[in-house]
């Protein structure tokens, strides 16, 4: 009888070759001197309007192409510009201040949609508002750069006939399949420091990374792990406990405590594999994006090893030529906030045919006022995107017209749902990584 058993002696943890592109992201160089976010808008649409021209002269070459300012009336032209969304509910921070005063509690809605919502175009020269049934405003939202076939009307709108799908960005060729099994653990929303947090779900994760739990077949697996990202929100602080004052003796512990137990575990992960973590809206970083790496005195456990990634957010790097973007998830619920959509997928395709990783940014999502360039343009298509903290674990397998090819992953919280994910760069298929304490008895 031939044993199929596996030698655990001798196994060893595959590697894989890592590089960075975050660089586009840190903040260095740049110095706030009171700069407006004008100059991100206008830097935004003088990249997006070259990208668009040359789309243009394949598109609808017969058209001439117009600015807000030269339309004639009847006359059928192209614009570029960056779309405004005038919004009924949008909130407006007068109307905050007030209600702090109000007896009755302010009710925040999932939503600010509203049937009235209208479609503003503007570009150097002017503005104009769109009409026409061609464009539902519920599919777009401020700060998206669009080119537009239509004319102008008696009523002084522009009365939109074609929009151009530009689609997915170029994006460079998948590397050959390697025929090995390499895998990418996927995980956010950890949470540590949460009531609802479990710690020995999050033990119980690291323990399967490491390869110090399950069977052999388990641990072989394990050993195919090169790399794990971490994507937001590991931490989380008791609500009101950080309101800007000076804190009481007894409060330090609860501050510094889930920081301690994280850089607990991950000083056990850094041991054993390459660890990548990304800030989050909750994590002890600048909340406006892009959010700047974690410092490393937050980790002195984990900051020993040079395996050890403090990331930024969004997140750029390549494995092994397998181009990696993702986010903490700020984009993508922010998005969710002023537009529709059948799910979080499909806001995610949304931003990639859109070439913007956070459109709007800084409109109604906070960014740093950038001066000459907006670091969240996509340039070149990834094949892995990824977003953290959602509400439940989604992915699908993108095409685009030229060949492109794109994983998108919803990661889900894992503090919610102890479901991590697992990313194959063979051939970019994903499972999940379900971690559970509850007993069945």
């Amino acid at each position: 009888m031939v044993s199929m058993e596996v030698d655990t002696s001798s196994l060893q943890r595959k590697q894989s070759l890592y590089q960075s592109q975050d660089e586009r992201f840190e903040i260095k160089m740049e110095k706030y001197t009171g700069q407006q976010y004008s100059q991100i808008y206008f830097a935004r649409l003088h990249k997006m309007r070259a990208i668009l021209y040359s789309f243009v002269e394949k598109w609808k070459p017969q058209l001439p192409v117009c600015t807000v300012l030269d339309l004639e009336l009847g006359k059928e032209c192209i614009i570029v510009g960056t779309l405004y969304k005038h919004m009924k509910l949008k909130p407006c921070i007068l109307d905050e201040y007030s209600k702090e005063r109000s007896v009755f509690p302010v009710v925040k809605p999932h939503n600010f949609m509203h049937p009235d919502d209208q479609l503003v175009l503007e570009d150097e020269s002017g503005r104009v508002k769109l009409g026409g049934t061609f464009l539902a405003p519920s599919k777009y939202v401020t700060g998206v750069v669009v080119a537009l076939h239509g004319k102008e009307t008696t009523s002084g709108e522009f009365s939109v006939i074609d929009i151009l799908d530009r689609g997915l960005p170029p994006q460079i060729e998948l590397p050959l399949d390697s025929g090995e099994d390499k895998f990418v653990v996927l995980v956010s929303g950890l949470s540590i420091g949460n009531e609802k947090s479990n710690p020995l779900s999050v033990q119980l994760l690291v323990d399967h990374i490491t390869g110090h739990l399950g069977d052999a077949k388990e641990q072989n697996m394990s050993s195919q792990i090169v790399r794990v990202v971490i994507a937001g929100n590991s931490v989380e602080y008791p609500l009101g406990l950080v309101k800007g004052q000076t804190l009481a003796a007894k409060d330090h512990s609860k501050l510094s405590e889930p920081i301690k137990e994280l850089d607990i575990l991950l000083t056990q992960l850094a041991a054993a594999v390459p660890l990548d973590i990304m800030p989050g809206p909750r994590d002890p970083a600048n909340f406006s994006l892009p959010q700047q790496p974690l410092h490393r005195c937050l980790f002195p456990g984990a900051s020993t090893y040079n395996t050890f990634i403090s990331c930024t957010n969004p997140h750029w790097f390549d494995l092994d030529n397998i181009r990696f973007l993702g986010t903490s998830g700020q984009n993508i619920d922010d998005l969710e906030k002023y537009s529709e959509a059948k799910d979080k997928l499909d806001f995610m395709e949304r931003t990639l045919r859109w070439r913007h990783l956070a459109p709007t940014a800084p409109n109604t999502l906070g960014c740093y006022p950038f001066t000459d360039r907006d670091p969240f343009l996509i340039e070149n298509c990834p094949h892995v995107y990824f977003v953290g903290n959602q509400s439940k674990y989604d992915t699908q397998l993108l095409k685009g017209s030229e060949g492109q090819s794109v994983r998108l992953i919803c990661i889900p919280k894992f503090c919610e749902t102890g479901i991590a994910v697992v990313l194959n760069l063979k051939n970019l298929e994903t499972h999940t990584l379900s971690l559970s304490t509850d007993l069945d008895l």
